[in-house]
């Protein structure tokens, strides 16, 4: 970093990167160990698939009340509540791997803990971000939260994970609550006070009502709520893309396990180039070409999915959509966190999350039955159509001076007290 980055990206945001970076790498271990863990024990199928269901499932059923919990209470001390509670549950885990004692119910029930938990603390993490940097700098700082999430998550935790699997099964869970645990460590020495609502009595109103009403200030924001749509929509094709690449890989491109694995690296480094650097292109070509140009990019990787038979041509797809989701990312988030009043914005970013997570279930079901029933290329097909369909819908709603009005506008306030750093 620059000094002048060093100076307004101080401390306090250097310790949420650096727990949320490690905090990566430890999950991203154990989504590669636990499948690995199941077909030791069991080669059915289902059973086997349902470690990815059980993944999923908390990101639906727990984040519009996780949004809730994260507008009530203070957000640093839940982050670390949360990560405590993880490490328990891994150790636990690792443990009775490392007796022989453990087997899938318990793997199950350890994932299901540990993805609730994710889902809450993501959506902490991302509500204090106003709070620790300033607005001239929410896309540095939602560049280098991604980037350090990629890294980690993308190109460093898969290889690593396995390699540690074959040495001992237990190893990988275990590393992943150490990572859990440095992470509590050191959101807890992230300075200040971070509770979302301060209004006396708020604590006594029903979820429902809190969800109820940050859906609705979501829906009532023309620009947030549009992002939001199509965050859900594209997520439904491009996770249908994703569910049959490796059948396109092997079948139709001819890659092996090895060439199937590097689509996604390409795709992983692009997103880590994006990351390192967003900030500087969207300050060159303003958010508004941002987005549209990289709903064009997305138009143009299933095109390139459908179409086209060379794997050079797809890597270069995917490495430059990898950059653009880091852009879209980067963008999506720090126009939420500029527009979305402090007492919301656990709220508005855990529907935000809902949503998009619904998409990548949708997608992922979706993509396995059109494809075996209209042909391998015809999620891509779709996925070209929809992407064009929506980019001429909201081309108008992705004004230039409509997106420079959220960048200079502070947030609207609500009744409730903001929350500021002490």
């Amino acid at each position: 970093m620059t000094g002048a980055v060093e100076e307004r990206l101080d401390g306090r945001f250097a310790r949420l990167w650096a727990a949320s970076t490690m905090s990566a790498l430890g999950s991203g271990m154990a989504t590669v160990a636990a499948p690995l863990f199941v077909a030791s024990q069991t080669d059915d199928p289902l059973t086997v698939s349902a470690a990815s269901a059980v993944a999923w499932l908390p990101w639906l059923l727990f984040a519009l009340p996780g949004g809730v919990l994260v507008d009530r209470v203070d957000r640093r001390r839940l982050m670390v509540l949360i990560d405590w509670v993880r490490v328990a549950a891994l150790a636990t885990l690792t443990t009775a791997i490392s007796t022989g004692r453990a087997g899938v119910a318990l793997l199950y029930a350890v994932l299901f803990v540990v993805n609730a938990g994710e889902v809450v603390f993501r959506v902490a993490g991302q509500a204090m971000v106003p709070a620790l940097v300033p607005r001239s700098k929410l896309e540095r700082a939602n560049g280098w939260l991604g980037g350090g999430t990629t890294l980690m998550q993308g190109m460093i935790a898969g290889p690593l994970g396995g390699f540690l699997f074959v040495l001992a099964a237990s190893i990988p869970f275990g590393v992943n609550a150490a990572t859990y645990a440095l992470s509590a460590v050191l959101i807890s020495l992230v300075a200040g006070s971070y509770r979302g609502s301060t209004l006396e009595g708020s604590d006594r109103r029903s979820v429902r009502a809190d969800v109820v009403e940050g859906f609705r200030w979501l829906m009532s924001q023309r620009l947030l709520r549009t992002m939001t749509l199509l965050i859900g929509l594209l997520n439904v094709t491009l996770t249908a893309a994703i569910a049959v690449l490796v059948l396109l890989a092997t079948e139709r491109l001819h890659l092996g396990s090895i060439g199937y694995g590097a689509l996604f690296t390409c795709m992983a480094v692009g997103g880590l180039l994006g990351s390192v650097v967003g900030d500087r292109i969207v300050a060159r070509i303003t958010a508004t070409w941002t987005i549209r140009i990289g709903l064009l990019i997305e138009a143009g990787l299933h095109l390139a999915l459908a179409a086209s038979r060379s794997a050079i041509v797809i890597a270069g797809a995917l490495f430059a959509f990898g950059v653009h989701g880091a852009l879209w990312n980067m963008v999506a988030n720090s126009l939420r966190q500029r527009l979305t009043p402090a007492p919301l914005q656990g709220r508005v970013g855990s529907t935000t999350l809902f949503l998009a997570a619904g998409g990548n279930c949708l997608g992922a079901l979706l993509g396995g039955v059109v494809a075996t029933r209209f042909g391998l290329t015809a999620p891509y097909w779709v996925g070209f159509v929809v992407a064009l369909a929506v980019t001429a819908v909201t081309w108008r709603v992705f004004d230039r001076a409509v997106v420079a009005a959220a960048y200079a506008d502070p947030a609207p306030q609500v009744d409730d007290t903001t929350a500021t750093p002490a």
